[in-house]
């Protein structure tokens, strides 16, 4: 296991501290928690953006060949 220094606020730091002795763990075993959830939601958050944007894509790939089937339509009309 790494370690790394890290250099945070004051405020933030009592924040950790009071809230670590709330859970009743170290406050390095509340900052990892914290950095597992922050990387799991970081990605969830860029799974939603590349759904979002492959959905976009579809929807306008479905509209063109929406174009075209109108065409047919009206062609043989």
């Amino acid at each position: 296991m790494s370690t790394i220094s890290l250099r945070i606020p004051d405020e933030l730091l009592a924040e950790v501290t009071r809230r670590s002795k709330e859970m009743h763990i170290s406050r390095t075993e509340y900052i990892r928690k914290s950095l597992v959830n922050m990387n799991h939601q970081t990605a969830l958050e860029m799974n939603r953006k590349r759904m979002m944007e492959a959905s976009l894509r579809v929807r306008q790939k479905s509209m063109a060949i929406n174009s075209e089937f109108d065409a047919i339509e009206y062609n043989q009309s």
